[in-house]
């Protein structure tokens, strides 16, 4: 039985990408509200922590280095190489104080003529994960496809830093990335094994359609999101 993502009952306008640090005092109210955008079935939200506050005296038990690249390589592509936390980043383009909703609500209308041409649909059958991107007509319509794979929920007791004693849920949190394809403007579909994307406290998938390169990121062309349990 396919078990549909918001692209199947209503279009995805956003996908927000949290940049955050349990090191960081500023950035419990960015991980609450990512929580409340993750909710919204049209906004693609994650969690992506990075390690560069792990100096400070509490190593993040979620970070990734990959993310802070992820966080730099964005910054160099907008050209004002702001790096810090919480940011988030909206549809690969803007970027704004995590913990601002007006802000995030205000780079969703910007960026919607740049971004999100194409309709992308994940689906769970059985062992499987299909994602199908639909076609587009823009002379934009070029894009890497990435699945990423998130845990909804992660709760995290801080036992030193900044922010001592505190215990914080994390929401979409990504846990892995996985290259599946490149999309040409034409429908495609990918089947991709779970087995692929497992690992511990995963329940969730997004597929994300992104012009560019890892290290030069563009525009988010499209998304999609499915639970997986």
């Amino acid at each position: 039985m396919a078990v549909p993502g918001p692209a199947a009952g209503g279009e995805v306008r956003a996908v927000v990408e949290l940049f955050t640090s349990q090191g960081c005092s500023s950035c419990p109210p960015a991980d609450k509200l990512l929580g409340e955008l993750a909710k919204d079935s049209s906004i693609v939200a994650m969690t992506l922590p990075v390690d560069y506050w792990d100096y400070l005296g509490w190593k993040d038990t979620l970070a990734n280095a990959r993310y802070s690249a992820r966080q730099r390589a964005y910054a160099r592509k907008r050209g004002d190489r702001e790096v810090a936390t919480p940011q988030v980043v909206v549809n690969g383009v803007v970027a704004v104080v995590g913990s601002d909703k007006a802000a995030i609500e205000r780079a969703i209308a910007q960026t919607r003529s740049k971004a999100m041409i194409a309709p992308v649909l994940v689906a769970k059958t059985g062992d499987n994960l299909t994602v199908t991107v639909a076609a587009s007509e823009s002379d934009q319509a070029k894009g890497e496809v990435w699945l990423c794979a998130m845990a909804k929920a992660v709760p995290v007791t801080i036992g030193r830093g900044e922010n001592n004693g505190r215990s914080i849920t994390y929401h979409n949190v990504s846990r892995r990335w996985l290259k599946i394809g490149d999309w040409n403007g034409k429908a495609a579909t990918w089947t991709i094994p779970l087995a692929d994307i497992k690992a511990e406290g995963i329940d969730a998938a997004a597929a994300v359609v992104q012009s560019g390169m890892p290290d030069s990121p563009g525009p988010i062309l499209g998304a999609g999101f499915a639970s997986l349990h």
